[in-house]
């Protein structure tokens, strides 16, 4: 899944992708940064 990484300032392919839910009960993916290991969030069902 691919997600934009705010330090790297580009959109790229999310490591280690994982479901949760955010306090207001939407849905959003969570990952990490294959380049620089920050967190990554896509708001949305995926």
């Amino acid at each position: 899944m691919e997600a934009y990484c705010l330090k790297c300032r580009t959109k790229r392919e999310m490591k280690d992708p994982q479901q949760v839910t955010m306090k207001n009960g939407k849905p959003a993916t969570k990952g990490t940064c294959p380049t620089c290991s920050t967190q990554m969030y896509r708001i949305g069902k995926s």
